[in-house]
């Protein structure tokens, strides 16, 4: 038989759009970013496990800041270039408790399935 093991570089997680969501309104709850950097920040957070391309994360912003979760403004970068910064509204900072509660209960209930099946 073959070595099934995964390389840690070989596996990446894809997030659930609901999930990347919640990730997005977690990592803007600490202050403004730009798109960059808040794919940045759940890589790293995630230890390299979870991975936001473009196609992903532009897509959610749009998506968070038409449901009014996030707004956004023209600045500068960090690299002196051109970027938007996204920041949490007061109606995002709601949503993510909603957000984190659910996530408990999903967790907690998955925990227990596969304990105790």
């Amino acid at each position: 038989m073959g070595d099934t093991r995964m390389a840690k570089d070989d596996f990446k997680t894809d997030l659930l759009q609901g999930t990347l969501d919640m990730l997005i309104l977690r990592v803007l709850s600490r202050g403004e970013m730009h798109g960059w950097g808040i794919a940045d920040r759940i890589e790293q957070l995630s230890k390299s496990v979870l991975s936001v391309g473009e196609g992903s994360l532009y897509p959610a912003l749009y998506r968070l800041q038409q449901q009014g979760w996030i707004e956004s403004e023209w600045g500068v970068s960090e690299n002196n270039r051109k970027a938007k910064f996204y920041r949490l509204t007061k109606a995002g900072r709601r949503q993510l408790e909603v957000e984190a509660e659910t996530w408990d209960r999903l967790v907690g209930a998955i925990g227990a399935i596969m304990r105790l099946a």
